[in-house]
């Protein structure tokens, strides 16, 4: 009886250890964003509130944009103005959404106008 109180718990431990997450993880396209003007905090809104709207576009689970954070730490890089998440469940969503008319409306109209560089990191 002994023998059954110990491995008991530790066959659950190790079984639970063992299991695999094969579920599909969603992509995230990541959007750094550094101004014509740095700094420039009425562009700097613009931007946020023009990538809000890429919530309406069907396929986006969600939208994450703010600011850089200051930060005195060498490995951190915040030369950028802006970074904004967009998550999307797969590659044909992200295609999706980056041919989608509010996308390129805002690429158009708010992006090219405000910003020198951007630096795009996808992963899943």
């Amino acid at each position: 009886m002994k023998a059954v109180r110990f491995f008991l718990p530790v066959l659950l431990l190790v079984a639970g250890c063992a299991t695999v997450d094969f579920a599909p993880r969603n992509l995230e396209h990541v959007v750094l964003c550094w101004l014509k003007e740095p700094g420039n905090v009425s562009h700097r809104r613009q931007i946020i509130e023009t990538s809000r709207s890429f919530r309406q576009i069907p396929g986006v689970l969600s939208v994450r944009v703010g600011e850089s954070i200051p930060s005195d730490r060498p490995i951190v890089d915040d030369s950028f103005d802006v970074g904004i998440i967009i998550t999307v469940r797969d590659a044909a969503a992200l295609q999706a959404y980056l041919d989608h008319p509010i996308h390129v409306e805002a690429k158009r109209d708010v992006l090219q106008p405000l910003v020198k560089k951007i630096v795009v990191y996808d992963f899943q």
